[in-house]
């Protein structure tokens, strides 16, 4: 049986009663990290990504939201504790979008990440690129696909690298373009990936332990701000 990892994209701005449903779902320990934001802004940002997480994992194992809890894993990774470790989770906010996913029976990476504009994609896909994708990214008609090309394979690594929750630095050089499976450089492992639909100004992907195919269902919530679509896993443009 092919598994499934379910990604949601949740706009920052989502309706009053949307956020007050994230707020509800967050346990006392994040209500006071949010509380503790100075900015209106990143406090709203931070209630919806975390409650918008639990909501969906509440969902999929049919438990209360705010009754689950992670903690860190071997690599640092967050991980929920029993009794649901069977239900693997990830989440990722840039700019006004954010991204959560879960998958049951193996470790997710999701990452979202907005194209920023004046962005010297050239020089960073140099400095931290394997040579062909630098020169795919530097191949670019104009600055606006140059940004695109380097955001879209910015957000395969990290997805890669969520879900094996190594550190970012070491597995920049991995090559993902183009990859259905990706060798992780550290800590070592196989993993697939593939991009996830993102609205005009982001690109998103996600990614699973191991090299075993995997079907994506992802939605946008609350729901009507962006279509579902489901679909087996593929690989980059």
């Amino acid at each position: 049986m092919t598994d499934l990892v379910r990604v949601w994209l949740v706009p920052v701005d989502v309706p009053a009663a949307a956020e007050a449903s994230c707020r509800a779902a967050l346990d006392d320990g994040e209500r006071a990290r949010a509380a503790a934001l100075v900015s209106p802004r990143d406090r709203r940002q931070f209630t919806v990504a975390h409650g918008a997480l639990r909501i969906l994992a509440g969902r999929e194992l049919t438990a209360s939201p705010a009754a689950l809890a992670w903690a860190a894993g071997p690599h640092g990774k967050p991980e929920l504790v029993p009794p649901w470790t069977g239900l693997h989770t990830s989440l990722s906010h840039s700019g006004d979008l954010i991204a959560a996913a879960v998958s049951p029976g193996r470790p997710v990476g999701v990452d979202v990440q907005h194209l920023v504009p004046g962005l010297d994609a050239v020089g960073l896909s140099a400095r931290f690129f394997p040579p062909d994708e630098a020169a795919y990214v530097a191949a670019g008609r104009d600055a606006a696909a140059r940004a695109d090309r380097f955001t879209h394979l910015w957000a395969r690594k990290e997805a890669v690298v969520k879900a094996t929750g190594g550190r970012l630095w070491p597995n920049l050089k991995v090559a993902v373009r183009g990859r259905d499976v990706v060798s992780c450089a550290e800590p070592p492992g196989q993993h697939r990936v593939a991009d996830v639909p993102a609205p005009a100004g982001f690109r998103a992907a996600v990614a699973l332990a191991g090299a075993a195919p995997f079907v994506l269902k992802q939605a946008a919530w609350p729901r009507g701000t962006w279509p579902e679509v489901s679909g087996s896993s593929r690989p980059s443009r």
